[in-house]
């Protein structure tokens, strides 16, 4: 039987920072501390988190425009509620909407950008991912 594990540390939630005009998100880690947890983790492990945000209805972009490559590492999207759209300049895209994943591998050179869907973006919409 294993023993019962204690509680190392519980993190409180970060402020509140805008990427792009779609993503109202909180960046759980890396989040400057020297914690023991944070040398368990690779430094390249990161986890923002978009609580749920109403958005007014917009005929405009909502989200990241393009912007150079995650190079290097896998991005894993969650969506609890709203629709993302992922365009590339390589001409690959999708869209996951909600209680999809997606699992993207970042590529060398290739300028990317992530936004609510456009028919989504079109209406009052409550937005939810990971």
């Amino acid at each position: 039987m294993n023993p019962v594990r204690t509680i190392e540390r519980i993190i409180k939630a970060p402020d509140i920072h805008w990427v792009g005009n779609g993503f109202r998100v909180r960046q759980y880690f890396p989040d400057g501390d020297k914690s023991p947890m944070l040398d368990r983790m690779s430094p390249f492990l990161l986890l923002d988190y978009n609580e749920p945000y109403y958005f007014e209805a917009s005929p405009f972009d909502t989200g990241v425009t393009p912007h150079p490559p995650h190079k290097g590492f896998e991005t894993v999207t969650f969506s609890f509620s709203g629709s993302i759209e992922h365009k590339d300049a390589a001409g690959n895209s999708g869209v996951i909407h909600s209680g999809d994943v997606q699992w993207m591998t970042a590529a060398s050179g290739v300028l990317h950008k992530e936004s609510h869907e456009k028919e989504y973006a079109k209406r009052g919409r409550l937005f939810h991912a990971l």
